[in-house]
């Protein structure tokens, strides 16, 4: 069995101590989730175990031939290599046959004359008979399909940044190294790709070691989850749901433990006051752990806070934007046609869909940053717009953390009507007062989107426009964010890939399918998802029945064996019966709470078994259907 441990790492970052003495065991099959709040070390302890960045002090106890693939946040990738070049570069040998291959396979189509390209082709097939990469080769080509990598030939300096956290993920998941550690992988995946990827995952051979603000997806990979906090890396059985359950139990334990210590404490001080002199060994020993009480009594159980979001909002009227008959062309992608959208006070709207298909686009449009091809954008006279962008403003590195905010001004009125500073604020955020004249350039990256987030809600907007506001931000921030959004006075328009986020904060959802064509839904987003696959069930079952409606109009066919025949018409009566069992589990799915999202992602998981058997038999089907309709 392939193990990593971990023995006694421990970094130290400035004055803060990131990791202390972390110890734990990555088996073979483990799918670890780590948590945290930002700044509290996540990236830091991946750095380490993955060898960019060791730690000051501790082990990595693992194999010889032990193979560790890292995600970066940013993936470290060479801007004047090409796609293809790039996913491959590092990748095991047999990738690196399958890429000669393919440069061969290349130049041999371009030169079909030429006899040295013949001879390269010829001998790169040779090779990849020999080390049986054809089934790899078919792996790549699905991992790059899947993840919506198409030009392989375009260079790395081109691309967004969201492409190269693509290319990134494909790279790490083509190697299949014996530990697969991903940082924040969900960020720029459409939600088919993150679907996709949560099933490969399921059956992938090697361990796992993710860190995600995606709960979902959480929830659907992770089978143990650690946690760092205060420096110290806690380990829970189960996944997200189970986490919150026991780390509260946890928590609560270790504070009536510590209100115990601080009585007995009380009581061995009031002896200690007698005057108590060691006369005897008994009272020599009582004496002793007296003073290790008194060493171990400051010592405060350390429990997270929570962002703490209590801004105003100036008021908003009933009209606040609309747009009529918009069009709008980028690069000669048509991202609106014709559009018309009426957006009022205290609307909820979620936009999601294919990756490049204008959703960002149509938030800078709705900003004013970028302007219409034609129609027009009406914006209501009282609105006032903050836009929470996926790449934070540029701030400069060496400014301090409370001059930053101090541009919008030194203090603002909370809801309640009281007037707060800056480093009220700041503390409330969860930057304690000695961070408060920290260099931005110190900041870890979610500590930044944090900072970003508060100084865009001190400008006390009406009106939000959030692109993919859950990149960067931790769980808990993530958790009062949706918390505050739920009770802003204000509009709330966000562009969102992730499906938790989604389903907490909006109630009508725009989807971009491409090409200009927008859908509309009214409801939660896992609400469309499960209409969504219930209608492609529909569409599979009336194939059949259509298809074999045509069938029974005909006699059957001479060509099918006696067993085929025996076989086609158990199949027809087995996917009938895939296709019950799948609409009982989305009647289900309706009935189960929409925030019971363990549940929800069990059905889920069963659901996708069955449309994966269903797909087997209904390819065999079909094939049998040609035979038997060629008479």
């Amino acid at each position: 069995m392939q193990t990593l441990r971990v023995e006694h790492l421990t970094k130290t970052y400035g004055e803060k101590t990131l990791f202390e003495d972390a110890d734990f065991i990555i088996n073979e099959h483990d799918r670890i989730g780590l948590i945290g709040t930002n700044g509290s070390g996540k990236t830091t302890l991946l750095n380490a175990i993955s060898g960019i960045d060791p730690a000051d002090s501790g082990n990595l106890v693992m194999p010889n031939d032990y193979r560790i693939g890292y995600l970066q946040q940013i993936p470290n990738l060479d801007e004047e290599k090409t796609i293809i070049d790039a996913i491959f570069d590092g990748a095991a040998p047999i990738f690196q046959t399958i890429r000669q291959y393919e440069k061969a396979l290349e130049n041999y189509s371009q030169n079909p004359e030429d006899e040295k390209y013949q001879r390269r082709y010829d001998d790169a097939e040779k090779k990849m008979n020999q080390e049986d990469a054809w089934n790899a080769e078919s792996d790549v080509k699905t991992i790059l399909t899947q993840l919506k990598i198409n030009d392989m030939n375009q260079k790395i300096g081109t691309l967004s940044g969201g492409q190269k956290k693509r290319v990134g993920l494909a790279q790490v998941l083509i190697q299949a190294p014996d530990l697969l550690i991903l940082d924040e992988p969900t960020n720029h995946l459409d939600f088919d790709s993150i679907g996709w990827l949560e099933k490969y995952l399921a059956n992938y051979k090697g361990a796992l070691l993710v860190v995600t603000h995606d709960r979902y997806f959480l929830d659907q990979v992770a089978t143990q989850i650690m946690e760092l906090s205060f420096g110290k890396l806690y380990a829970y059985e189960g996944n997200y749901e189970d986490f919150v359950r026991q780390k509260a139990e946890r928590v609560e334990r270790e504070l009536i433990h510590e209100h115990k210590q601080q009585q007995l404490y009380k009581k061995e001080l009031a002896w200690m006051r007698t005057g108590a002199k060691a006369r005897t060994t008994k009272q020599q020993a009582r004496i002793n752990h007296f003073n290790e009480l008194e060493k171990n009594v400051n010592h405060k159980v350390q429990v997270d806070q929570d962002v703490k979001i209590n801004l105003g909002s100036q008021r908003l009227g009933k009209k606040v934007l609309e747009l009529q008959n918009a069009s709008k062309k980028i690069e000669n992608h048509q991202i609106i046609k014709d559009f018309n959208l009426l957006i009022q006070a205290g609307d909820r709207i979620g936009i999601t869909g294919l990756n490049g298909a204008g959703k960002s686009s149509l938030l800078n449009i709705l900003a004013g940053k970028i302007d219409l091809d034609q129609g027009n954008l009406i914006t209501g006279e009282t609105v006032k717009i903050a836009y929470y962008q996926q790449q934070t403003e540029p701030i400069p590195e060496d400014k301090r953390m409370i001059n930053y905010l101090n541009e919008v001004g030194q203090s603002v009125i909370n809801r309640d009507g009281d007037r707060i500073s800056t480093t009220q604020l700041l503390e409330q955020f969860l930057f304690p007062r000695f961070m408060h004249g920290t260099l931005i350039r110190k900041l870890s990256g979610g500590e930044k989107r944090r900072l970003y987030l508060l100084k865009l809600l001190m400008q006390q907007p009406n009106v939000l426009l959030l692109d993919e506001p859950t990149n960067d931000l931790d769980i808990g921030t993530l958790t009062v964010l949706e918390d505050y959004l739920d009770t802003f006075n204000g509009t709330v328009i966000t562009v969102s890939h992730d499906r938790y986020f989604l389903d907490k904060v909006a109630d009508k959802i725009l989807i971009f399918d491409g090409d200009a064509k927008i859908k509309n839904y009214s409801g939660k987003f896992t609400d469309y998802l499960k209409k969504q696959n219930h209608q492609e069930g529909n569409k599979k079952a009336k194939k059949i029945k259509d298809t074999s409606a045509t069938k029974q109009e005909k006699k059957q066919s001479k060509k099918l064996t006696y067993a085929q025949r025996i076989e086609f018409e158990k199949l027809e009566k087995e996917i009938e019966e895939l296709d019950n069992k799948k609409q009982m589990l989305m009647k289900e799915m309706e009935n189960t709470s929409g925030t019971d999202y363990a549940k929800l992602g069990d059905i889920q998981r069963e659901i996708d078994e069955i449309d994966e058997i269903s797909m087997e038999k209904m390819e065999r089907w079909e094939e049998l259907d040609e035979i038997n309709q060629t008479d």
